[in-house]
């Protein structure tokens, strides 16, 4: 018997070679599942897929796909999060950090397999400032090099861009930072990046948090203090080799994470910049992310 499911798609068209052929693609797919064709919302500018998303799940969808970069990914994320409707990610962008995580297929057709196979998982998200994300949440050196890469050298070279957009940065001078980790008392650093990681992988495919993962309740809290070349080169290695510890790295772990820097510092979320401040605070928010994934878990019920 064929299950009916309704659903949307929310698409960056600027990510997107043929949005019609992805259109005929996605609503065929479905119909031969005995899904009915889904409701289509485009991003724009002033909104890159929060609003989108809310119009979905007000106009009763069950499975949204995301269909963007990391920023289509994560909008909807902060628009899902505490409901009952699951998350398909269909990456196009460069990082595609929440399907690299997660093990989620880069490819259109295997995405939407996996949302009409059923598998369903939950996952923790952080919140901030009344957004949320999925991956990680960052201040410092982090923030600087994705604001430092345009999306022409993105589109033509890929994550290598960013690569090149943190080389003009390594030598800025290092933040002093308090870091509040639930109730403990405030641990204080010279430190180059403050990262809150829901998961542990970067772009590129490094893993810089081995122990990370997206549904044990809390977060690692990587804190990076290199003051010279010669330091972030033995880090990059480091991690590079996937070695346990880490030269000029600190990680700790815990639910509620605010970090207060001596002054105003850029601040990223899913590698998204947003505005800059002088601090950053973070709360876990658990289990509150229905996400599409190849095998199941117990998920919601979609009959």
């Amino acid at each position: 018997m064929c299950v009916t499911v309704a659903s949307a798609v929310v698409v960056n068209p600027s990510k997107v070679l043929d949005l019609d052929e992805l259109r005929q693609t996605v609503t065929a797919l479905l119909a031969e599942a005995g899904w009915p064709a889904p409701a289509w919302y485009e991003t724009t500018r002033e909104d890159p897929g929060r609003g989108q998303a809310r119009q979905a799940v007000e106009g009763g969808a069950q499975v949204l796909f995301a269909c963007g970069g990391d920023g289509t990914v994560r909008s909807c994320v902060s628009e899902l999060a505490g409901t009952e409707v699951a998350l398909a990610v269909l990456p196009t962008g460069t990082g595609n950090l929440l399907a690299a995580n997660l093990g989620l297929t880069h490819d259109l057709i295997g995405g939407i397999e996996a949302a009409l196979a059923g598998g369903r998982r939950r996952i923790d998200v952080g919140a901030v400032d009344g957004e949320f994300f999925a991956v990680m949440a960052g201040m410092g050196f982090d923030a600087e090099m994705l604001a430092a890469t345009s999306e022409s050298t993105k589109a033509r070279i890929g994550w290598v861009a960013y690569l090149f957009g943190g080389l003009r940065h390594l030598r800025d001078r290092p933040m002093r930072v308090s870091i509040r980790i639930d109730d403990n008392p405030p641990i204080r650093r010279r430190a180059r990046t403050v990262l809150v990681a829901n998961v542990g992988r970067l772009k590129g495919g490094l893993r810089l948090l081995l122990d990370a993962e997206p549904d044990d309740g809390a977060f690692d809290v990587a804190v990076l203090t290199p003051r010279t070349l010669a330091h972030w080169a033995t880090l990059a290695w480091a991690v590079a080799r996937r070695r346990r510890r880490v030269p000029r790295m600190e990680v700790f772990r815990g639910r509620s994470v605010e970090v207060t820097s001596n002054r105003a510092q850029p601040r990223e979320l899913d590698g998204d910049v947003i505005a800059p401040g002088r601090t950053l605070c973070v709360e876990m928010r658990s289990d509150a992310l229905w996400l599409c994934v190849p095998h199941p878990d117990d998920g919601p019920d979609l009959a």
